[in-house]
């Protein structure tokens, strides 16, 4: 991993100056994919990469008022409270322990886990990654705050509860999510179409959810793994949304390690619903084979999302990755999924 220069922390100090979204509802990609890039080894690229990127991004918008213990849920989903939300976070990671923080509104956000497509949880589970495995400082804190921050703000349920009870594994149950009715629509277009969905729910109540923590974190590695492998037969039904979900899910996974273990199986819980409603939102019905990764390394795969450019390759790329690392020698199919988003997504999208 490439810290010492603190390329990762120039950067999120960059991005800090900017808002976590544009045009109204695009969200700044910018920390999670500076983060990937550190963490693959292209830290060399942040830099220029944030040249081109960061002209699309706005101003952090103005703050309305402070948001207190005593009235949190209220503002809980407001969008243009995002500011009040991050100074918030900003406060209560410097009175107490990230860590201690996130076990505190873990639960009160994961449930809304749906908002903005997933890239708060996503956008969370790069900052974590990163306090995991580089420690702290101010600007990763800050980060941590701003992620938090930015879920709060745009906090979503989806329309009906999820309650898995079935025994199904996750590629058997992901294999079976039908498809809406019309999926050339935005996220809450499509959310709002999952109840009348014929076998949606009872397909998505159909996974196995073990009590087990240890056996709860395989089920959410191998639904990553599916989600993945998914989108290389399936993402050209829409390249960059269908990204969602395998990096939220994954995203879920990695902020595992900092959670207490009574909370994974509520989090594999919604991460499932995340991604069955992903994928039947935007997932083709028929599939399309992706192509070969060949003889290429996971390197070579991953600087090839990088030549693209575009931020959901890069992420995507980042999470084919950990699934190909985990995979056995000789399985490419994950690689094969990062090339496929290479090839269906343009650097311009």
């Amino acid at each position: 991993m490439e810290t010492t220069s603190g390329t990762l922390d120039e950067a999120l100090q960059r991005l800090h100056a900017a808002g976590p979204e544009f045009k109204g509802f695009l969200s700044n990609h910018g920390p999670m994919a500076i983060e990937a890039l550190v963490r693959n080894g292209q830290a060399r690229t942040v830099h220029r990469w944030l040249d081109t990127y960061e002209h699309k991004l706005e101003d952090v918008p103005v703050a309305k008022s402070p948001i207190t213990d005593a009235d949190w849920q209220q503002a809980l989903g407001e969008t243009d409270r995002v500011t009040d939300w991050t100074a918030y976070f900003t406060e209560r990671v410097a009175e107490r322990p990230w860590r201690d923080v996130l076990a505190e509104w873990w639960p009160r956000l994961l449930p809304g886990i749906a908002g903005a497509a997933t890239h708060p949880v996503i956008r969370l589970g790069h900052a974590v990654r990163s306090l995991l495995a580089d420690g702290e400082n101010a600007p990763r804190l800050a980060e941590f705050a701003h992620a938090l921050g930015y879920w709060a703000a745009r906090h979503l349920l989806l329309p009906t509860a999820v309650r898995p009870t079935g025994r199904a594994t996750p590629a058997e149950a992901l294999a079976a999510v039908p498809r809406i009715a019309d999926q050339r629509v935005a996220p809450v277009q499509g959310y709002a179409q999952l109840p009348g969905t014929e076998g949606w729910l009872t397909t998505t109540e159909s996974l196995h959810v073990p009590e087990d923590p240890e056996a709860v974190r395989e089920g959410l590695t191998a639904l990553v793994r599916a989600a993945t492998l998914n989108y290389g037969d399936y993402g050209h039904g829409n390249g960059i949304m269908l990204v969602h979900a395998a990096t939220a899910p994954n995203a879920v996974l990695r902020i595992l390690p900092a959670l207490p273990q009574d909370l994974w199986a509520p989090s594999f819980t919604v991460a499932w619903a995340a991604t069955s409603a992903i994928t039947a939102i935007y997932a083709a019905d028929t599939p399309r084979r992706a192509p070969e990764a060949g003889s290429l390394t996971p390197e070579e795969v991953f600087a090839r999302a990088v030549a693209n450019g575009n931020e959901h390759a890069i992420k995507f790329a980042d999470t084919a990755l950990d699934v190909a690392a985990a995979s056995e020698d000789g399985d490419t199919r994950a690689l094969s999924a990062a090339l496929n988003a290479v090839a269906l997504i343009d650097v311009d999208d």
